[in-house]
């Protein structure tokens, strides 16, 4: 952008915030109060990055629409940054949390195995357990994997997604060298010593990351999915695996954002073959849960390890994984909710979603692009689709990020705070995507006039 389109962009953003302030003053004043009792003024710290200077006060969320306490509603493109991707508060699942009797006992139920089984058909992977988010899951895999091969090191691509897993935040620079990611708060040691890290779609980059065979597994999304949507080139998911298979590195695909692609996510859709999987977030249908399965050679290898305290001091499990009411709304969910059918619609909704961001951006010339994957889709500032985690980063634009995002939620859109990525639920409507597609379009015939 020139100077000029700068200044322009700032007077837009600056005619927004003021916008949001006027419109929205019962949640201005509720962050307020909250500063007195909470740490930035928000229960969970993500809840600071919303656009405006202060974030939305929700009063009820229902299917794929959100009030606020200021009664303003929105089309929620951004369903908990995936967390809602079966739509707030499914019926399913509110019927099944209002069964349970004793959330919290120590003891399995019946919906446990149902689960279980249920997560096989769909990933493949006959043998699973449970966590409270997909953080853990991942954490409690990697500690796994370390113990049964006698390696110390893991493997992690460039600008990947793994929720708080400190090993995970791990970066290349320039000189493509790795270094821990800006930011990090209060490592226990600097990541690099713990974690290499290769750039998606380069096999020679996963090559040389993996040749020491000091690696215990690759922890990897199929697609990264929070630095934009990077998709990985034809075949090079096969290579991954011959890669793993070949110098010995078990091999574990995070799903927990791409299950967006369909019941199964990117293993069941493209046919992959990992080690494990990790996922969480929306199988509960809200619900705080997360889980990981493995195949039955990486099951006996685990049962094999008789010094693994796993019951007690390993690290591995908690007192709240696997209770009642996580378990419960998760068979609702995926038995009543996240059907082959839902995904199905969803995906036909980002499709009219994607024609109308793209209809804009070719009307008005701008060098964007939007990348799908399955419900998912995301707006990247650049003319090609970005094709690894260095060249999507290199895309970002926080000037245009706040003025889109401002744009859209005073006219009653909102997509996720942390990127540009707009989701599907089974209750999002074509009024809701069209309603996107006209804001959004306004949006941009400002910004080129």
């Amino acid at each position: 952008m020139t100077t000029a389109q700068r200044e322009q962009l700032a007077g837009l953003i600056a005619r927004e915030r003021e916008t949001y302030e006027r419109e929205h003053p019962r949640s201005r004043e509720l962050h307020s109060e909250a500063r007195g009792s909470l740490l930035g003024g928000v229960p969970m710290s993500w809840m600071a990055m919303w656009v405006g200077g202060f974030p939305l006060y929700q009063q009820r969320a229902h299917g794929s629409t959100i009030v606020d306490v200021d009664g303003n509603e929105y089309a929620d493109f951004c369903l908990g940054d995936t967390g809602a991707m079966a739509g707030h508060s499914p019926a399913p699942t509110m019927r099944a949390i209002g069964q349970i009797e004793g959330i919290t006992t120590m003891l399995p139920t019946e919906d446990a195995a149902w689960v279980g089984a249920e997560l096989a058909r769909r990933f493949g992977l006959p043998y699973w357990q449970f966590a409270l988010t997909a953080t853990d899951a991942n954490r409690w895999m990697i500690r796994m994997c370390r113990h049964v091969t006698g390696r110390p090191r893991i493997a992690v691509f460039n600008w990947c997604y793994h929720g708080s897993v400190d090993e995970s935040f791990v970066v290349l620079d320039e000189q493509g060298l790795a270094r821990a990611r800006a930011g990090l708060v209060g490592p226990p040691l600097d990541p690099t010593e713990t974690t290499r890290v290769a750039e998606f779609n380069e096999l020679g980059s996963l090559e040389r990351a993996l040749e020491d065979e000091d690696v215990a597994c690759l922890l990897m999304e199929p697609a990264l999915t929070n630095i934009g949507i990077v998709l990985p080139e034809p075949g090079y998911m096969d290579s991954v695996r011959e890669l793993c298979t070949q110098y010995g590195t078990l091999l574990i695909i995070d799903e927990t954002h791409t299950l967006s692609t369909g019941p199964g996510g990117c293993t069941a859709a493209w046919g992959l073959e990992p080690d494990a999987v990790t996922l969480g977030k929306s199988i509960g249908g809200g619900v705080p849960i997360g889980t990981y399965g493995v195949t039955s050679e990486l099951a006996e290898r685990i049962a094999a390890q008789a010094d693994a305290d796993y019951e007690d001091t390993g690290g591995v499990g908690g007192t709240l994984a696997g209770n009642a009411l996580s378990l419960a709304a998760t068979r609702a969910t995926l038995g009543e909710v996240l059907t082959d059918s839902a995904f199905a619609r969803m995906i036909a909704l980002r499709e009219r979603f994607v024609d109308g961001v793209e209809a804009v951006i070719a009307e008005h010339r701008v060098p964007w692009t939007i990348v799908s994957l399955g419900a998912r889709c995301e707006y990247r500032f650049t003319p090609e689709r970005p094709r690894t985690g260095a060249e999507s980063a290199a895309a970002d634009d926080p000037e245009l990020e706040e003025y889109l995002h401002l744009y859209l939620m005073n006219r009653g859109v909102l997509i996720t705070p942390f990127h540009n990525m707009a989701l599907m639920c089974p209750a999002t409507t074509e009024e809701q995507v069209d309603r996107h597609t006209e804001v959004f379009g306004a949006a941009v015939a400002e910004l080129a006039a």
